[in-house]
Parts: C-alpha cells; structure tokens; sequence
C-alpha cells in the first residue's frame, strides 16, 4: 500500500475540511442549508458506511457541529449496502422523504454497474429515469438535491480498471440528470480521477482513497467530506457556471501591434492561471451601433466565488493589466451566474 500517499490525502484533505467548517465561506453562489435545516445522504454501502465512526456523513456531521454549533443542522445517513437507483426509489418515502429533509445528497451507482457483471446491474435507461423520478419527487417535497457522480471501481490510474468505460458512461448520465433537473451537481467520479492521477504513482487498483477497490479508506473518507463540505457550502461541478465578460475599448494612439499583443497576452491567461476553466474573445460585429465604441470582447468561464478571486489577485493577471491599461480606453465588466 503506498502509504505515503495515502497520509498526504489524509492530511490535506483534513485541513481543508475544518478549513471550509471554520472559516463558512460560500465557494460558489449560496450556501445549501441553512441553521435547523435536515440533510439526508441517501446511498449505498459507502454511505452505510459514512455513517460509521470516522466515515463521511460522520465527519460532515463532527465537523459542522464543532465549528458552526448554532447552526443545528442535521446530518442523516440513509445507506444501504448493496443498494441501486432502483432500490434507492422503493425506500425513498420511508427513509427520505418521511423525515422532511431541506437537501438531498444522492451518492448511487457503483452497484448499478458494478452488478452488471452478475446479471443484477441497472440498465442506462432504467439509471436514468430512476433518477429522474427520484429527484422530481424530492423536490415536490420542496426539498432541494445535490446529485452526486460514482466514484471507483479500482484506483488505476492508466485506465485498465475493468469497469471504467462503464463508470464514465454512467457519470454522463448523471451529470445530464443534474444539468436538466437543475439540481447541484458533486462530480466525485472526476474528482476522484484528478486526486488520484496525482498521488498514485505506482498505478495501483486499491489503498489510497479506497480499501477494496470501491470503498472508501481512513483518506477517502476525508476526502469526500472535504468535497461534501464544500457542496454544502454552494460550490457546484458545472450546473452552474460564472461567466466573467470583459469588453475593451482601446485607444486611437494604440498601434495595431499593441492591441494584438494585449490580445494574445490575454489569450494565455488560461495556459497559466488553472483556475480560468475557459475563454472565448471576438471582436464587436453588432449592427444596431450600441457598442459605444467597445470593440474587443472576452468570454472567461469560473466555477466559483473563489476561482474567480483567484484569477483577479493572480500575479499573471496584475500583469497582464500592466501591459493593458495605458493602450485602453474604456473597460467594462459584468460578471454573472449562469441558470
């Protein structure tokens, strides 16, 4: 087991965690509860075991307890191990909806493909509609839900897990069933990917965030209370974006050299700073003549509060708007949330 790689995680991860507990910051838009309100992490077995001294529901519920008591938000465990979308549908007014929750955590999907291989796995169309239905009748109960990709099936990290394909196939389903229900979406099968490449060196299939393969060790727990805490907080995997709109004017003494050059050198602000998630630019082709003389336009997309405070203090940003400023006539920017 590479040890050393797993106490990184563990260590990280926790000092993240009380981090996000401590401080209360919104890492995107509002945050998801509210003091008295009643949370439900509705799944399988890794749930069943969150629940657990030391797993992740535990740690949300320790955490948020020590550092926000005033808030009195309860945290419930409602995992079954063994459990499919098609499970998670029979039991949800009984374990879910009866207690009245304010949020929804849906962490499904192992099972569903896993079991694929016994004959007893979840069709795709049956995942998502399964899905569909459960979301629609949560929120009718005027509840809100936070749906949660799956994870792993082995830690490899060269694609040879043998269910791979598979689990990103699923993951699609559930990122569509997020984006279409408008309900919170918590990537953890592409967060789980991005932590992993980093940390397992030697491409091996279990004991870094997982114990077997698919459940979750000391470090995985700490790992997705890290994400769960910051999903709770508002921070969202791509259901809704932050667009960040820039428009120039430049001076009539700016040589077409110098515009081009702010042009490019804004061009490269992605490749430097990572958390610019993406940029289009254009110049002005309007014909209603209200541009007011702005001519350059650039599109820069963030997923949160904090990627796009980021960017704005980033050394690579100051100086590009050293470069900027004395060829620029007037500026305008507006930044927005997607819905």
């Amino acid at each position: 087991m590479p040890f050393g790689s797993a106490r990184r995680f563990l260590l990280a991860s926790s000092a993240v965690v009380l981090s996000l507990f401590c401080t209360g910051a919104s890492m995107a838009g509002e945050p998801l509860v509210k003091p008295g309100d009643r949370v439900v992490f509705l799944g399988d077995s890794i749930t069943e075991a969150g629940a657990a001294p030391g797993g992740y529901v535990t740690l949300v519920r320790e955490g948020l307890a020590k550092a926000h008591p005033e808030s009195k938000l309860e945290i419930i465990g409602a995992g079954i191990s063994g459990n499919r979308v098609p499970d998670l549908e029979k039991r949800l007014d009984r374990d879910v909806l009866e207690k009245k929750p304010s949020l929804v955590v849906i962490y499904i999907g192992i099972n569903d493909v896993w079991h694929s291989q016994n004959g007893h796995g979840t069709s795709k169309e049956d995942f998502e509609q399964g899905l569909r239905r459960i979301i629609k009748k949560i929120n009718d109960a005027g509840a809100k839900v936070v749906l949660c990709t799956p994870t792993m099936i082995g830690e490899k990290v060269d694609g040879t897990n043998p269910l791979d394909k598979m689990l990103e196939e699923y993951s699609a389903i559930s990122r569509r069933v997020a984006r279409d229900t408008k309900s919170n979406l918590l990537d953890l099968r592409k967060r789980f990917v991005t932590a992993l490449r980093k940390s397992n060196e030697k491409n091996v299939d279990k004991g870094i965030l997982t114990s077997d393969t698919v459940h979750l060790s000391p470090a995985g727990n700490q790992f997705v209370a890290h994400q769960m805490a910051a999903a709770l907080h508002g921070e969202n995997d791509g259901t809704r974006l932050l667009r960040h709109v820039v428009l120039f004017q430049f001076k009539d003494d700016a040589t077409p050299a110098q515009v081009q050059e702010v042009v490019d050198a804004f061009e490269l602000l992605p490749t430097r700073i990572k958390e610019v998630h993406g940029l289009e630019r254009g110049i002005n082709v309007s014909p209603e003549n209200l541009a007011q003389g702005l001519t350059h336009a650039f599109f820069l997309t963030f997923t949160s509060d904090q990627d796009r405070d980021v960017y704005l203090k980033h050394p690579v940003h100051e100086e590009f708007v050293k470069l900027a400023v004395p060829r620029i006539e007037k500026a305008v920017v507006v930044d927005y949330w997607t819905e």
